[in-house]
């Protein structure tokens, strides 16, 4: 058993928040994203959030360590956008190794400070594998549904390399993120069970979803149910969801799949639903609240935050988890 499973049995364990809003608040021009190395880059490259762990890693580090100082148990690589499908739309794809490997060091290095200092509450790096930008299960075309602008092994293939290169920077454990197509999510799960038996390891896998609206569907058109049994013949940590929604529009869905595995259950919300502007306006009390609803109804294992949260959210939201006791797992496997 790894310890982070252990862990899981004795308290709630703490994600941490959103990358991309921390990133904003450094105002990064195109420059910065360039850095010296790619000052003469033929494509504009603002907003490419993974280069910035190699143009400037220290602001990658200084993000993870204040998730780290609000009290997270577990923070994500700045790898979201990761594999060749993302990154072709800079023709970036030969940097997806390199991208991948250090964002999963520069995480580690800052973890492995924190261990150090804390032993009794070790620090953990998931390596965070978004869902692309690409959906195997639907068509881009109105006028040609049956069209698919990837294929699963497409989908396979760049999934594999994200992960091996994630692994190989350090990750403690993988997360495919943030899943709209759960075709997309299978492939990722496919690519890492064949890593797994290629090198003979065992690394813990999380999953989580994506509802993407009242309807409590995801975007390729599964309940959270649905979505739970489609992935549940693959050894996993935990199942849960993130992003979309806000803690209290969440609720529902994790009372779903909560009642329905013996997996780990992982929750974070957006810090409630983007404003006119794209922004959001929940204060950490007022997110923490929300997710005492979880907390009182034993739903969850591990929770965390997504779009809008800051390490104030974390904080408050790691202050409230500590009262709570978390979801019972069976005692002798966390897998279905």
């Amino acid at each position: 058993m790894h310890q982070i499973e252990k862990i899981l049995r004795e308290r709630i364990l703490v994600l941490d928040g959103a990358m991309g809003t921390m990133l904003q608040r450094y105002k990064f021009t195109e420059t910065d994203f360039r850095g010296e190395r790619f000052k003469d880059f033929h494509k504009p490259v603002q907003g490419n959030n993974d280069l910035l762990s190699l143009t400037q890693p220290d602001a990658i580090a200084e993000v993870h360590r204040k998730y780290f100082a609000a009290g997270a148990d577990i923070v994500e690589t700045n790898t979201f956008s990761g594999t060749t499908i993302a990154m072709a739309d800079y023709d970036m794809e030969d940097l997806v190794y390199e991208l991948n490997f250090e964002s999963a060091r520069i995480a580690k290095k800052v973890a492995q400070e924190f261990t150090l200092a804390e032993p009794n509450k070790p620090r953990f790096v998931a390596g965070a594998i978004g869902p692309t930008n690409k959906t195997a299960s639907l068509s881009p075309d109105v006028n040609n549904p049956g069209y698919r602008a990837i294929s699963f092994n497409q989908l396979r293939i760049a999934y594999k390399q994200q992960a091996e290169a994630l692994i190989d920077g350090g990750a403690d454990l993988l997360l495919v993120e943030t899943v709209f197509d759960t075709l997309n999510a299978k492939a990722a799960l496919f690519a890492i069970e064949e890593l797994k038996e290629e090198r003979n390891l065992d690394i813990p896998v999380m999953i989580s979803g994506t509802i993407t609206d009242a309807s409590g569907r995801t975007l390729s058109g599964q309940t959270a149910e649905a979505f739970l049994i489609s992935v549940a013949h693959v050894p996993l940590l935990s199942v849960g969801f993130n992003c979309a929604l806000g803690a209290k529009q969440l609720a529902p869905h994790l009372e779903v799949v909560a009642h329905r595995t013996e997996l780990a259950i992982s929750a974070y919300p957006n810090a409630g639903l983007p404003n006119a502007f794209g922004a959001y306006d929940e204060t950490p009390n007022q997110m923490a609240q929300q997710i005492e609803e979880y907390l009182e109804k034993n739903l969850v294992n591990i929770i965390g935050g997504c779009c809008g949260t800051t390490p104030e959210h974390i904080k408050a939201i790691a202050n409230l988890a500590s009262k709570y006791s978390p979801r019972t797992l069976p005692s002798n496997t966390v897998a279905l």
